[in-house]
C-alpha cells in the first residue's frame, strides 16, 4: 500500500484541465497517426507506382483491422512513453500538468501500463469529470499543476530545515 500525500490531492488539476489535456492527446495522437499513413502511403505511391486502394471488400476489411491495431497500438505507446519517461504528454507539456503516483514520487512502470490500459475501458474519458479518473484511481496517480506542488514542497522542505545544523 502506498503513502498518500495530501499535498498531491491539493494540487490536482481541475476537471476542465484534464478535458483540455484529453483533447489536446487525442488531437496529437491523430496528427501523429494520419502523418504515419501519409509517409507510408507516399512510400507506397513511389515503391509501386500507383496509389493503394482498397476496392475489394475483403481487402476494405483488413485495411480497417490493420488501421484500428496501428492506431491502438500507437495510442497505447504515445502514452506509456511520454508519461513513464517524461511524466507527462504532448498536452500535459503545454497545460503545466504532470502524471505522479500518490505518494509523490515518479510513477512505476506497473502504474503507468495500468493507467494506459485503463484509458481503453468505455466510458473512462468521462471519469475524470468525477473525483478521480479511473485510470487515476486504478493505477494510484493523479494529474497535477507541478509549479504549484513543487512550490509546496519546496517550502515544506524549508521549514523542516529551521534549525537543522549545516554541514561544511
Amino acid at each position: 500500500m502506498r503513502k498518500y500525500l495530501a499535498v498531491v490531492d491539493r494540487h490536482k488539476a481541475t476537471s476542465g484541465m484534464r478535458f483540455i489535456n484529453f483533447f489536446l492527446d487525442r488531437l496529437f495522437i491523430q496528427i501523429i497517426y494520419y502523418g504515419l499513413f501519409f509517409i507510408f502511403g507516399l512510400g507506397y505511391a513511389i515503391v509501386y507506382g500507383e496509389g493503394f486502394s482498397a476496392e475489394n471488400g475483403e481487402q476494405s476489411i483488413t485495411f480497417t483491422i490493420i488501421s484500428l491495431s496501428i492506431y491502438l497500438a500507437m495510442s497505447f505507446s504515445y502514452f506509456f512513453f511520454m508519461e513513464y519517461y517524461l511524466g507527462k504528454t504532448i498536452a500535459k507539456y503545454i497545460t503545466g500538468t504532470e502524471v505522479i503516483s500518490i505518494d509523490g514520487n515518479k510513477p512505476t512502470q506497473q502504474q503507468i501500463i495500468a493507467r494506459t490500459f485503463s484509458r481503453a475501458v468505455p466510458f473512462d474519458s468521462l471519469s475524470f469529470l468525477g473525483n478521480n479518473g479511473w485510470h487515476d484511481s486504478w493505477s494510484d496517480t493523479r494529474v497535477i499543476h507541478v509549479k504549484n506542488y513543487l512550490a509546496e514542497r519546496q517550502s515544506k522542505e524549508e521549514i523542516n530545515s529551521i534549525g537543522a545544523k549545516e554541514m561544511s
